[in-house]
């Protein structure tokens, strides 16, 4: 039995280490990508994939290759501090909902104002408040992401709250902070963690539906979106490999992201490491 755990802990560390090599791999090519990777090439229009240009070239001899990993790399930076800035957002209002009742009542009001409007209207209208481009796509996930987390945070908190340990500290009086850092943070970290993975590849998928519709990342840019909306006038001439290989990378990279997490979880968590 123990060898059968140990040989689970041995796996789960080994795909932690494949998948973070392959997330590091990303960032790093992306961050090491000089502009001559991405020019265009006249000469070498409309290459399928080879040796040479691993995903083909597209109708200004651009190389698949490196605009599907510059556009993972930005990607990957989108999600991260999305789903992060969303689930600190989450964190927050879940733990002011422990305080009082009628801040309970605001952080209840505002999640089910957020879900009351459609996902991705109210995405579209944060990111053109905020300008549009990086930091507003990116503003516009962070602040559409949260509320289910903080529904479930929140309740994890009223749980807490009426513990035997809770009600001594409060008796005590102990401030509020001293309870959210040594009663709620504890309970809420591992939902926090899951949370968070949930929502990185939530987010991706979501900055790359609405850059794909034109109100995303700028055309300039070599994102996922913008490179499979520009292929799909081209797919009707055989030009398969403009869309098929950023898509299957876009989904590749948030499945890792997930596999990543879940290992790391079950790595961390005794009850989870003996399945």
């Amino acid at each position: 039995m123990r060898n059968h755990i140990f040989n689970r802990r041995k796996r789960s560390a080994a795909i932690m280490m494949l998948t973070g090599v392959f997330l590091t791999g990303i960032v790093l090519a992306g961050f090491l990508l000089g502009g001559e990777k991405l020019g265009v090439d006249l000469d070498a229009r409309n290459q399928g994939p080879s040796y040479a240009h691993l995903f083909g070239t597209d109708w200004l001899g651009r190389d698949m290759f490196a605009r599907t990993v510059k556009g993972l790399s930005l990607s990957l930076a989108v999600g991260i501090i999305a789903a992060l800035t969303s689930s600190l957002i989450a964190f927050i209002l879940s733990s002011l909902a422990g305080w009082s009742r009628w801040v309970d009542q605001l952080v209840t009001f505002l999640v089910d104002l957020f879900l009351s409007i459609p996902h991705i209207v109210l995405l579209l209208m944060i990111s053109f408040a905020f300008g549009g481009g990086f930091i507003g796509v990116t503003a516009g996930l962070a602040l559409t992401h949260w509320p289910t987390m903080t529904r479930v945070l929140r309740a994890e908190v009223m749980q807490v709250k009426q513990t035997e340990y809770t009600q001594i500290s409060k008796r005590m009086g102990k401030p509020g902070w001293w309870m959210v850092v040594h009663h709620y943070l504890p309970h809420l970290l591992p939902q926090l963690f899951i949370g968070f993975i949930l929502l990185f590849p939530h987010a991706v998928l979501h900055e790359a539906a609405i850059t794909f519709l034109g109100f995303g990342l700028p055309e300039e840019q070599p994102a996922i979106g913008v490179i499979l909306s520009e292929s799909m006038q081209y797919l009707s001439s055989g030009m398969w490999w403009l869309a098929f290989f950023p898509g299957l990378s876009l989904l590749l990279m948030a499945a890792a992201f997930e596999t990543l997490g879940r290992n790391i979880r079950r790595w961390m968590d005794p009850f989870h490491g003996r399945k």
